[in-house]
């Protein structure tokens, strides 16, 4: 699906489309401003993790990233390359990249941010299979799928924000690697604390939410990344 989608994306695209910017820009690839796309996104997905992030340097798994050896064995890992490069690069590629040009054909730019994440979420209903393979009943693998879908759908809107905000499929797929690294905020482990430790993390776990939740338009500007597109797509409808 990563190869043929762009060949949907040019076939349904109108010539006018077309004419105000190439097939590869329209997915997002393109060098203006694509070093601010490669860093501010990614940062703002850490703010995020504010709380995460200070737990995994308590139990000293930052000093572990600083290890060469770590990203070596990493790097020859087939399950970690599918988990950080593979899924998030052909994911972003085909759910941002060449379906969101499309809806924003016939929505506006935030409906469509809100729609195409339903598709993301749906896609990841598979998974269900393998619980079901792996003995987990029919009732609980539902429910995990289920939860699966929420959060996914919930990423896939903010991946998508900043596709059209950004104008670039780095912004997009930085974060996505980057949540895939973290995996969903263990909050039993937060309650295993004690206080005040318990105390001082469920802090950071907020302070980061409001945190990127009032940096989320601001760092997003599409002026800081040189994004015509997005007037472009405001005005299309």
């Amino acid at each position: 699906m990563t190869l043929v989608s762009p060949a949907y994306l040019y076939y349904f695209l109108p010539d006018n489309v077309l004419r105000k910017a190439t097939l590869w820009q329209l997915i997002g690839l393109r060098c203006t401003g694509l070093f601010p796309a490669m860093v501010l996104p990614l940062t703002l997905t850490m703010v995020l993790f504010t709380g995460p992030i200070c737990m995994q340097a308590k139990i000293g798994l930052w000093k572990l990233y600083l290890e060469p050896l770590y990203w070596k064995n990493q790097l020859n890992n087939l399950i970690w390359l599918r988990n950080q490069v593979v899924a998030p690069l052909s994911e972003e590629f085909t759910f941002r990249g060449c379906m969101l040009p499309l809806l924003l054909l016939c929505f506006r730019p935030m409906v469509a941010v809100v729609v195409c994440p339903l598709f993301f979420g749906v896609a990841h209903f598979h998974h269900m299979v393998e619980l079901l393979h792996s003995g987990v009943e029919l009732k609980n693998a539902l429910i995990v799928s289920c939860v699966q879908f929420l959060y996914t759908t919930l990423f896939g809107a903010y991946s998508a924000f900043l596709f059209v905000k950004t104008g670039h499929l780095v912004a997009p797929f930085v974060a996505h690697a980057f949540c895939n690294h973290m995996g969903f905020p263990d909050f039993a482990e937060l309650l295993s604390y004690r206080d005040p430790q318990r105390i001082g993390f469920a802090i950071l776990f907020v302070l980061g939410l409001v945190a990127w939740c009032n940096l989320l338009d601001p760092i997003t500007n599409p002026s800081w990344y040189g994004n015509d597109m997005y007037n472009m797509w405001k005005h299309s409808i």
